[in-house]
This record gives structure tokens, sequence and C-alpha cells, in this order.
């Protein structure tokens, strides 16, 4: 059954120093934000990181880091313009970083939420993204042997949820919300409104509530939540 919170740092409680966290976004769109400062709050350290980009600004994922919590980021795109946070830390060597094709860090993810041990994938054949890998080739294509990417725990955001845990997305902020569900061994949601169980359409639910163990109700949080932006790249 999942558990419903409105307490931001009661929903983060139990995650563990040296925990690999899945983080939702693509930049803002879609990253919970409330949850990420929750965890800063909690203190977990030395974490493992797996998010599509490597923080924004100062907000979010890019304050984890700046906490020095993270030993190492895996993303797809750890140079966009405002992820001076990271920039820091790596040219600093403070930090780790695992560079992985966006399609590829979607499909290991959803590997390790289908059970799967793992799959070929032409994406990175040729370049030092594939160094040390197994190679097959494959219908005449080579291909480069890819492992899932399990967290111990997700934290991602929802549009809305039902007290049941299923969970409805906007738009763009759908992103990596739904894959990342499936990979963790603990899922939390943070969402702008919880219904009562029936009160969602059972055609709109993206995320079922077997994924689902935390929701963090943020109806009555009124600081304005970046994760509704949506993306546009």
């Amino acid at each position: 059954m999942t558990a419903v919170f409105t307490d931001h740092d009661e929903a983060v409680a139990g995650i563990e120093d040296g925990a690999t966290v899945l983080i939702g976004g693509f930049g803002l769109a879609g990253m919970p934000v409330q949850l990420i400062d929750a965890l800063i709050r909690q203190g977990a350290t030395d974490l493992t990181v797996v998010s599509n980009n490597a923080g924004n600004g100062d907000t979010g994922l890019a304050a984890l880091l700046a906490a020095g919590r993270v030993r190492k980021m895996i993303c797809s795109f750890p140079r966009q313009s405002d992820s001076w946070v990271f920039d820091g830390l790596y040219r600093a060597g403070k930090i780790e970083l695992e560079v992985v094709p966006q399609g590829t860090l979607a499909e290991r993810m959803r590997a390790a939420g289908a059970g799967i041990g793992a799959f070929y994938c032409p994406t990175g054949v040729g370049t030092p993204l594939a160094e040390g890998k197994e190679t097959r080739t494959i219908d005449g294509r080579d291909h480069v042997l890819e492992y899932p990417i399990k967290g111990d725990v997700a934290l991602i955001a929802a549009h809305v949820g039902d007290r049941m845990g299923n969970l409805v997305y906007r738009k763009t902020a759908r992103n990596f919300g739904p894959v990342m569900a499936t990979a963790a061994t603990l899922t939390i949601a943070q969402v702008h409104d919880v219904v009562e169980t029936g009160g969602l359409d059972p055609e709109a639910v993206v995320t079922p509530c077997v994924y689902v163990d935390r929701i963090l109700d943020l109806k009555s949080d009124r600081t304005e939540d970046p994760s509704t932006t949506e993306a546009t790249s």
C-alpha cells in the first residue's frame, strides 16, 4: 500500500548513505525539487545519482551537488549552460562522471524494471563510451553490451496521484519518471494533488500504483514548483 505524506522530511526518511538515487527531470521539467530539498536536510551522502542532466542553476539537483552529497553522477548531458555547480565539482576532481547516451540511459533503467539481464545497443560504438565493453555484430551492425541501471531509490515528480499510488503526469514533465519508478527498490513521488482512489481516469494513469511506495502531497505547499515547467528541447 502506498503511503501518503504531507511532511516533506518524513517522505524521504530512511535513504541510506551510499545509495543509488534515480532523479527524474529533463532540466527542471519533472524534477522533484521538494523531495531533493528534503533529501538534503535528511543528510544522506556518498550518493550515486542517475538523472538526465547534472543540475541546473542552484536549485534541486544542483543544490544536492553543492551540498557535497554526491560521489558519482550518471547522466546523458552534463554540460548545459547553467550546470555550473557540477562543472566546478568535476573540474576540481570532487565528483565522478559516467556519461550515457540519452536513449541508452532510459533503456538501461527500463531494462532494470523489466528484469532484463543486459542488452545490445548500437549507440556509442566506436566512441570512448564503448571502451571496455563487450561488442557483437548483429545483422551486420556492431552493438555494445549495456547493463541495467537499478536504483535503491527513485525520486520523481508527477502531476496528480491517488491514494493507491497511481500517477498521472503533465505533458513533457513526464520524461524519465515512468522508467525510474519501475527501476528502483523504493519509489517516492511528489504530486501537486492527491485524489481519492477512483478519482483518476484509468486511461490517463501512466505509472500504476504497484511501482510507487510513497507519495508526497504538495497540495498545501505554497512554494512555487519549477517541476511544472515544460521541457522545450
